[in-house]
């Protein structure tokens, strides 16, 4: 089945002066991916968030939103974004049905069909009992849900949300986070934020952006850097020595967690564990378990964005 990108990003760079805020990213999403979307801070992560919208244009590099192009058709690629920006834009003395109901005018809906979408957009963001509640009244949470029902509230193609979670207690960002997840079934969704575990959470790939270039662009489940040793932590009845583990051929390393555990890396080319599973048995080890690492997305994002990274451009990864 062909894949829907909904989203296409191309070569795009944005200079400020002669200060290059955005270097020459692209990438594409498709329809049903949910994307976070992370870098450090002046990192060119929002400058790249406001060229996709249209609310800024690109110096140089093209940005399509459902097959239309950003600046040739702005008024049709703009009707296919839905955006909550991380300070809602909210009439606090507007009910919230007051509220949908301006939301869709100014999304040029009709009237019969601007009381559907009220209705559909309620539904899907749980504000069913709501519709009479001052917007002023309602919780952090509830607010929350408000924003991202008038970014949906056109049936948009992309839903861009920027930390649509912060500021909520527990309860409602595991609510806001299952929100996200269903809406990225039927949508393509970046999610800015700065929490991690929530990236891991809800979404299905990750880019990371640090000082206006694209340093990662993979699945979340292909978090495993290209090229990096494996590691595994590997436990043992009757422990060895880390001096006998780090003499099997192809262990590079060796880290002694407590008496019967270790963190071992080792070149994934080499046929290591094999040879650690012969070189217990021979030994009477009693090898008991081999759990393998991937790196976490806090570690990856730590190694890429670090002050003393030298990036390379061929270095991002792929999608695959």
């Amino acid at each position: 089945m062909d894949r829907e990108i909904l989203i296409s990003v191309n070569a795009v760079s944005r200079y400020y002066g002669d200060h290059c805020a955005v270097n020459n990213v692209s990438f594409t999403v498709e329809r049903g991916e949910v994307l976070g979307f992370l870098g450090p801070n002046g990192a060119g992560k929002s400058t790249t968030m406001q060229i996709i919208s249209g609310v800024m244009t690109a110096s140089s590099g093209s940005v399509s939103i459902a097959g239309f192009d950003i600046i040739d058709h702005p008024r049709s690629a703009k009707t296919q974004i839905g955006f909550l920006p991380e300070q809602p834009p909210l009439y606090p003395d507007l009910t919230v049905d007051e509220y949908l109901r301006y939301a869709a005018q100014l999304r040029g809906l009709g009237r019969a069909t601007a009381a559907l979408a009220v209705d559909q957009s309620k539904r899907r963001c749980g504000l069913e009992n709501t519709g009479r509640r001052l917007i002023g009244n309602l919780s952090k949470g509830f607010r929350q849900r408000v924003g991202i029902a008038q970014a949906i509230i056109h049936t948009p193609a992309v839903i861009i949300l920027d930390e649509p979670t912060a500021g909520l207690d527990p309860i409602q960002i595991r609510e806001i986070r299952q929100l996200i997840k269903e809406l990225g079934a039927e949508h393509s969704v970046i999610l800015s934020t700065h929490i991690l575990p929530e990236v891991q959470t809800v979404c299905n790939r990750v880019l990371i952006i640090h000082e206006g270039r694209l340093v990662l662009d993979k699945k979340l489940d292909h978090m495993q850097p290209e090229g990096q040793k494996q590691k595994m932590l590997i436990s043992f009845k009757r422990s060895p020595s880390a001096g006998a583990l780090a003499a099997i051929a192809g262990i590079d390393g060796v880290e002694q967690l407590d008496p019967q555990r270790f963190r071992i890396s080792f070149n994934p080319d080499a046929d290591v564990l094999d040879a650690l599973m012969q070189r217990a048995s021979s030994s009477c080890w009693g090898l008991c378990a081999m759990v393998p690492e991937t790196d976490s997305l806090e570690e990856t994002f730590m190694r890429l964005t670090s002050a003393e990274l030298a990036i390379n451009p061929e270095s991002t990864g792929t999608t695959a």
